[in-house]
């Protein structure tokens, strides 16, 4: 056999594993879209795979009424944008100090940040540090627990230290402050790992219902993951219908659900293509630098 067919055949099994593997991975997406978009009796007589049957909208146009969901979808997307900045700007304020060599105490400032990846206060005292901070039905009660995330400050830290001293010792001898040097010549080296932390904080947050959970009542600060759990652990409302039309229709709360599911998932999907080839090179850089 030459190498010719062996590379052929080598490659049509490794597109064909590769393809099978997403294809595994997606099923369960796709079967909850399939879901959202067919009839009650296909759902309810179990013949929904990962293809709709008997096509319908409906439980989108009940999802699209509720002027709720919308105005939680608003919410959250102004939230992720300002906690992904401010996360952003407090990593970034924390990581460029803990690589300069001259920096009293660095070596045990890191050994305490590695010390909380791997043990926490728990939840009952962070609650009561929430409460006691009057920070309860707030937004700084979603924002400030999670500013500074000490995986993705390692991260930056070891991005930080492969950019060449040399650069800033340049920038130095030029008369340049660190504040100069860290904006006009560290950032911009480092866009493709800020982009993909910027990813993992918005991610993090845009999934995020726990805290709002436990720290929100007020249903004008529900994020859009809490309405969808809210909507889960209340089987959808079973009992709403869909008044469009002369007759009203009964949805199941399978579709109700997937529909939700869908409307919380897109959003967020849409913003990997744009910073894919930020996140595999920034993911990589700092993975292997310093």
């Amino acid at each position: 056999m030459s190498e010719r067919t062996s590379n052929r055949i080598f490659d049509i099994v490794n597109v064909t594993f590769i393809s099978l593997f997403v294809l595994f991975c997606l099923a369960p997406f796709l079967h909850t879209i399939a879901i959202s978009l067919s009839s009650n009796r296909a759902i309810t007589s179990g013949e929904v795979t990962i293809f709709p049957k008997e096509f319908s909208w409906d439980a989108y146009g009940q999802v699209f009424s509720d002027n709720s969901m919308l105005y939680s979808l608003g919410f959250t997307a102004l939230l992720t944008v300002a906690t992904t900045v401010l996360c952003l700007l407090f990593t970034i304020a924390a990581a460029y100090p803990l690589t300069k060599k001259k920096l009293k105490g660095r070596k045990l400032f890191m050994y305490i940040i590695i010390i909380t990846m791997f043990f926490s206060g728990g939840i009952i005292p962070e609650y009561l540090l929430i409460r006691d901070l009057h920070l309860m039905n707030s937004v700084w009660a979603l924002i400030l627990p999670g500013l500074v995330s000490p995986f993705n400050l390692i991260i930056l830290i070891s991005f930080f230290r492969g950019i060449p001293d040399s650069l800033e010792e340049s920038a130095e001898i030029d008369g340049s402050s660190h504040v100069y040097t860290l904006f006009k010549i560290i950032l911009p080296l480092s866009m493709p790992v800020l982009a993909t932390l910027g990813l993992f904080y918005a991610v993090g947050r845009w999934n995020g219902f726990q805290d709002s959970l436990m720290y929100i009542t007020d249903p004008k600060l529900y994020p859009l993951q809490l309405k969808l759990f809210q909507m889960v652990q209340n089987n959808m409302i079973s009992d709403l219908t869909l008044l469009e039309g002369a007759s009203r229709t009964r949805l199941t709360p399978e579709s109700l659900k997937a529909a939700a599911v869908v409307f919380a998932t897109v959003p967020i999907l849409l913003v990997y293509p744009w910073l894919q080839k930020y996140f595999v090179s920034g993911a990589m850089q700092g993975a292997i630098k310093g």
